[in-house]
């Protein structure tokens, strides 16, 4: 079977996460009704079996009858229990941002996270974006690692990867500021060598809304302007944040705005990433005990 269209991604996850009905954790500070109806939404569709882990007396004031690992620190207990083999993968939730991250660099021995969002425009079309985090995609060779990190991970799905690399400008402009003519040189750099690598790519400037009619990973000149965009989709715009796993090859983990509070697609995304290949399956029949 050839490489399937991007619009067909979101029913892709959807039938992985219904196939795979894994076990995913989601990090609960602060809960609210809304917030665990989404988790509980996720659970009873089919897509995975979800643990809730945050202030045993907070959720059970609210009320639900999904499973609780109590705990007041979510940001810890997540990368724990994914480490552990406890759940197949884990989604950040309502934890904070900068405390869960940290930890899960330090137990699951990563040096660099790399984040790719999946989003979705107000007329309905799912794409990629990185760098989305503010302090990533800062130099040439992050941004080239984000490519291939996300490539690898959106070829998973089937789906052949076009990258729409942007930057500060039109071709046009070069000559009237020194960081716009830095970022027109670096898109032409980073797809040409891209597309040595064989990845489909094509430099357009600052025009995405050219590059999002025919790619389907965009990268952003940098960690600020990739969130930025996020935020002005989907908080502004109309569109919809699904989330942003982590590219790690062993783990799970998807990232997720503590803005909005709606996570049943984000516990569906982290589902259907779970590999169920024999030696995973081994892997976690062997780590069955909770912490």
């Amino acid at each position: 079977m050839g490489p399937k269209n991007t619009e067909d991604l979101l029913e892709i996850i959807e039938q992985r996460a219904l196939q795979n009905k894994a076990r995913v954790a989601i990090g609960v500070r602060d809960p609210t009704p809304k917030m665990l109806k989404s988790a509980k939404d996720a659970h009873d569709a089919g897509y995975a079996h979800v643990v809730l882990a945050g202030d045993k007396k907070e959720i059970e004031a609210i009320g639900t009858d999904l499973e609780i690992i109590g705990t007041n620190e979510p940001e810890k207990v997540l990368g724990d229990l994914l480490r552990s083999g406890y759940v197949d993968a884990a989604v950040r939730g309502t934890a904070k941002a900068s405390g869960t991250l940290a930890h899960l660099k330090k137990v699951l021995s990563q040096d660099k996270l790399h984040r790719i969002a999946l989003l979705k425009t107000s007329y309905g079309k799912p794409f990629f974006i990185a760098p989305v985090g503010i302090d990533e995609g800062n130099d040439l060779a992050d941004k080239i690692a984000f490519i291939h990190l996300g490539v690898e991970h959106i070829r998973r799905f089937g789906i052949e990867p076009v990258v729409g690399v942007l930057s500060g400008g039109r071709m046009g402009d070069l000559g009237r500021d020194p960081r716009v003519d830095q970022t027109l040189a670096e898109g032409d750099f980073i797809v040409n060598r891209i597309r040595e690598a064989g990845i489909n790519a094509k430099h357009y400037t600052i025009l995405i809304e050219d590059a999002i009619k025919e790619a389907n990973f965009i990268l952003a000149p940098d960690g600020i302007s990739g969130n930025l965009i996020f935020r002005t989709l989907v908080f502004l715009g109309g569109g919809d944040g699904m989330g942003a796993p982590v590219l790690m090859d062993r783990y799970v983990f998807v990232d997720t705005s503590r803005v909005g509070g709606h996570y049943t697609k984000a516990i569906m995304l982290a589902s259907a990433l779970v590999s169920r290949n024999e030696a995973h399956v081994k892997q976690k029949e062997a780590h069955v005990a909770p912490l």
